[in-house]
Protein backbone atom coordinates (compact mmCIF):
# COMPACT_ATOMS: atom_id res chain seq x y z
CA UNK A 1 0.00 0.00 0.00
CA UNK A 2 2.64 1.90 0.77
CA UNK A 3 4.26 2.41 -3.17
CA UNK A 4 0.23 2.95 -4.55
CA UNK A 5 0.28 6.08 -1.74
CA UNK A 6 3.84 7.20 -2.69
CA UNK A 7 2.50 6.83 -6.74
CA UNK A 8 -0.37 8.89 -6.01
CA UNK A 9 1.60 12.01 -4.28
CA UNK A 10 3.62 11.51 -7.51
CA UNK A 11 0.86 11.68 -9.67
CA UNK A 12 -1.06 14.71 -7.95
CA UNK A 13 2.16 17.28 -7.89
CA UNK A 14 1.92 20.17 -9.93
CA UNK A 15 5.13 19.36 -11.87
CA UNK A 16 4.07 16.38 -13.27
CA UNK A 17 0.58 18.01 -14.16
CA UNK A 18 2.64 21.12 -15.96
CA UNK A 19 4.99 17.99 -17.56
CA UNK A 20 1.89 16.68 -18.98
CA UNK A 21 0.30 19.60 -19.96
CA UNK A 22 3.57 20.76 -21.94
CA UNK A 23 3.82 17.56 -23.68
CA UNK A 24 0.48 17.48 -24.82
CA UNK A 25 1.05 21.48 -26.05
CA UNK A 26 4.34 20.14 -27.71
CA UNK A 27 2.65 17.71 -29.49
CA UNK A 28 0.06 19.64 -30.83
CA UNK A 29 2.53 22.58 -31.36
CA UNK A 30 4.97 20.00 -33.60
CA UNK A 31 1.77 19.29 -35.85
CA UNK A 32 1.42 22.26 -36.63
CA UNK A 33 4.84 23.23 -37.37
CA UNK A 34 5.12 20.00 -39.60
CA UNK A 35 1.81 21.14 -41.29
CA UNK A 36 3.22 24.64 -41.76
CA UNK A 37 6.65 23.22 -42.74
CA UNK A 38 5.20 20.57 -45.39
CA UNK A 39 2.38 22.64 -47.01
CA UNK A 40 3.72 26.42 -46.93
CA UNK A 41 7.06 26.51 -46.71
CA UNK A 42 8.24 23.32 -48.82
CA UNK A 43 6.41 23.86 -52.19
CA UNK A 44 7.97 27.25 -52.72
CA UNK A 45 11.43 25.71 -52.07
CA UNK A 46 10.39 23.15 -54.09
CA UNK A 47 9.73 25.12 -56.96
CA UNK A 48 13.30 27.51 -56.76
CA UNK A 49 14.64 23.71 -56.59
CA UNK A 50 13.05 23.01 -60.05
CA UNK A 51 9.39 21.54 -58.98
CA UNK A 52 10.67 18.66 -56.78
CA UNK A 53 8.43 17.66 -54.00
CA UNK A 54 11.32 17.16 -51.35
CA UNK A 55 9.06 14.21 -50.11
CA UNK A 56 9.56 12.25 -53.61
CA UNK A 57 13.65 12.71 -53.23
CA UNK A 58 15.55 9.32 -52.81
CA UNK A 59 18.22 7.55 -53.74
CA UNK A 60 17.55 3.68 -54.38
CA UNK A 61 20.10 1.33 -53.79
CA UNK A 62 18.16 -2.02 -54.79
CA UNK A 63 15.22 -1.69 -57.37
CA UNK A 64 12.24 -3.89 -56.37
CA UNK A 65 12.82 -7.19 -57.49
CA UNK A 66 9.25 -9.94 -57.31
CA UNK A 67 7.60 -9.20 -54.46
CA UNK A 68 10.38 -7.51 -52.65
CA UNK A 69 10.42 -3.83 -51.88
CA UNK A 70 12.97 -1.32 -54.02
CA UNK A 71 15.88 -0.76 -50.74
CA UNK A 72 15.93 3.21 -51.03
CA UNK A 73 17.22 6.31 -48.83
CA UNK A 74 14.53 8.67 -48.67
CA UNK A 75 16.80 11.79 -47.80
CA UNK A 76 13.70 14.32 -48.78
CA UNK A 77 12.16 13.40 -45.79
CA UNK A 78 14.66 13.27 -43.80
CA UNK A 79 15.67 17.48 -45.16
CA UNK A 80 12.07 17.61 -44.55
CA UNK A 81 12.25 16.85 -40.84
CA UNK A 82 15.79 18.69 -40.47
CA UNK A 83 14.05 21.75 -41.36
CA UNK A 84 10.59 20.79 -39.24
CA UNK A 85 13.29 20.42 -36.29
CA UNK A 86 15.11 24.24 -37.22
CA UNK A 87 11.87 25.79 -37.29
CA UNK A 88 10.43 24.30 -33.97
CA UNK A 89 13.72 25.01 -31.65
CA UNK A 90 13.99 28.74 -33.56
CA UNK A 91 10.45 28.94 -31.88
CA UNK A 92 11.20 27.52 -29.04
CA UNK A 93 14.39 29.83 -28.70
CA UNK A 94 12.45 32.71 -29.00
CA UNK A 95 9.49 32.01 -27.16
CA UNK A 96 12.06 31.26 -24.08
CA UNK A 97 13.73 34.29 -25.17
CA UNK A 98 10.77 36.51 -24.24
CA UNK A 99 10.12 35.02 -21.25
CA UNK A 100 13.32 35.40 -20.02
CA UNK A 101 12.86 39.60 -21.29
CA UNK A 102 9.67 39.20 -19.47
CA UNK A 103 10.96 37.44 -16.43
CA UNK A 104 14.53 40.15 -16.36
CA UNK A 105 12.14 43.37 -16.77
CA UNK A 106 9.95 42.03 -13.71
CA UNK A 107 13.12 41.39 -12.07
CA UNK A 108 14.79 44.95 -12.66
CA UNK A 109 11.79 47.09 -11.66
CA UNK A 110 12.32 47.34 -8.33
CA UNK A 111 9.31 47.65 -5.79
CA UNK A 112 8.03 51.39 -5.17
CA UNK A 113 8.55 51.72 -1.18
CA UNK A 114 6.32 52.03 1.28
CA UNK A 115 4.69 55.44 1.72
CA UNK A 116 5.60 56.36 5.62
CA UNK A 117 2.90 57.05 8.15
CA UNK A 118 2.68 59.94 10.12
CA UNK A 119 4.14 58.17 13.16
CA UNK A 120 7.36 57.47 11.16
CA UNK A 121 7.28 61.07 9.49
CA UNK A 122 7.31 62.70 12.66
CA UNK A 123 9.56 60.15 14.29
CA UNK A 124 12.11 61.21 10.80
CA UNK A 125 11.70 64.58 11.93
CA UNK A 126 12.74 64.32 15.60
CA UNK A 127 15.57 62.08 15.02
CA UNK A 128 16.73 64.93 11.99
CA UNK A 129 15.99 67.54 14.70
CA UNK A 130 18.27 65.65 17.52
CA UNK A 131 21.06 65.32 15.15
CA UNK A 132 21.51 68.73 14.40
Amino acid sequence: MNIVKEFKEFAVRGNVIDMAVGVIVGTSFGKIVSSFVSDVIMPPIGVLVGGVSFNDLAFTIKEAAGTSPAVVIAYGKFAQTVIDFTIIAIVIFLVVRLINSLKHKAQAEPAAPAALSKDQVLLTEIRDLLKK
